[in-house]
């Protein structure tokens, strides 16, 4: 809705405000507001200070604080996290889960679901909805169509929570849900890339500020294409295939190539970064981005990585079209889930994005 919209972005504000903001007459703007704050969504602020006569305008804003959401990011290498939000993003409950090295699908719906119903009851007002944001291939009605790493395959996750919590639920790609997250609430360009690196390897592609997500929901699943396949230490991927992008530089494996004894950090770390220049360059070259977001632990993933992988996707572009795309971790990455599914529900529920 534009006038949930307007306020999300632009803060308390009067009537008067909100009309000239959106476009609306006075009287429907009125007429909106008065609904939207006996639904409890708006509520009103207190009285402008006074620069002349006439009566102080009263402000509306967004319950930023009285509305709650429960967010989940399964995207994670040892654990599934949650935590209770307000609008704010601020954590008002945090959980976590640690996810069994076998651990089997039944057991990881279990854990899910046993997390999100704590965040639930630990919610101390309304409460909009949950968000999750999973790995894999995820249908518009939030079934898990394909998700090697937990070991789904046909998970209708959003209704299996909505039975258990019975509160309004969205779920979505974990890489497409960050996009969204640095989208609505960070500042960046509205054609963007985001590389999310977990358990797994995935991409979220905003163009013009809309998530381009694909015929059959894959957008984005560039953690199975593969780099260097035919390197003697090509690694094996849980897809089954040899020398995937996300058998390279996942965290566990990226991580597991750190400590073995006598690792040379720099050159495993650069040699990553390599892999993700070359997988990213006809990519970035087709679509002309310039800001490629890579959503990752910052101690794996910093300025060697990054280095190393602009320097190769430069290398495999033309240069002049190319040579400003900047390639960044973002502020509070590894909340970037986590906030990603607070936008979805912010979206779903009250049109906001």
């Amino acid at each position: 809705m534009l006038v949930l919209r307007s306020l999300f972005h632009g803060g308390a504000m009067s009537r008067a405000d909100l009309a000239r903001a959106t476009g609306l007459t006075r009287v429907t703007t009125s007429g909106l507001i008065a609904e939207l704050i006996g639904e409890g969504i708006v509520v009103e602020k207190g009285t402008r200070a006074s620069a002349g006569p006439g009566k102080p305008a009263v402000l509306v804003d967004l319950d930023r604080v009285g509305l709650q959401v429960v967010a989940l990011d399964l995207s994670g290498a040892d654990e599934y996290h949650g935590a209770l939000m307000d609008l704010r993003g601020a954590v008002i409950a945090r959980r976590r889960v640690r996810r069994e090295s076998e651990e089997s699908s039944s057991q990881a719906q279990a854990a899910v679901v046993g997390l999100a119903r704590d965040l639930v009851q630990a919610a101390d007002s309304r409460l909009l909805g949950v968000g999750v944001g999973s790995p894999g291939v995820i249908s518009e009605d939030g079934v898990v169509l394909e998700a090697p790493n937990i070991g789904w395959e046909g998970v209708p996750l959003r209704q299996l929570l909505q039975d258990e919590l019975g509160v309004p639920v969205v779920v979505g790609n974990d890489a497409n849900a960050a996009a969204q997250a640095e989208y609505t609430l960070g500042e960046t360009e509205p054609d963007l890339l985001l590389i999310r690196v977990g358990r797994g390897v995935g991409a979220g592609l905003l163009i013009r500020g809309m998530l381009v997500t694909g015929t059959h929901h894959a957008a984005g699943e560039i953690g199975h294409v593969p780099v260097g396949e035919d390197a003697p230490d090509a690694p094996s991927c849980a897809c089954g295939n040899i020398g995937c992008l996300e058998a390279w530089i996942s965290v566990p494996r990226l991580t597991a190539a750190l400590h073995r004894e006598g690792a040379d950090r720099e050159a495993i770390l650069r040699g990553a970064g390599a892999r993700l220049g070359t997988v990213l360059a006809p990519v970035v070259s087709m679509l002309n981005l310039s800001d490629v977001v890579v959503a990752a632990s910052p101690t794996l993933f910093g300025d060697i990585f990054l280095d190393a992988a602009g320097e190769n996707l430069r290398s495999h572009t033309l240069g002049r079209s190319h040579a400003e795309v900047r390639m960044r971790v973002p502020a509070e990455s590894e909340e970037i889930v986590l906030r990603g599914a607070l936008v979805m529900v912010l979206s779903s529920e009250l049109g906001i994005s």
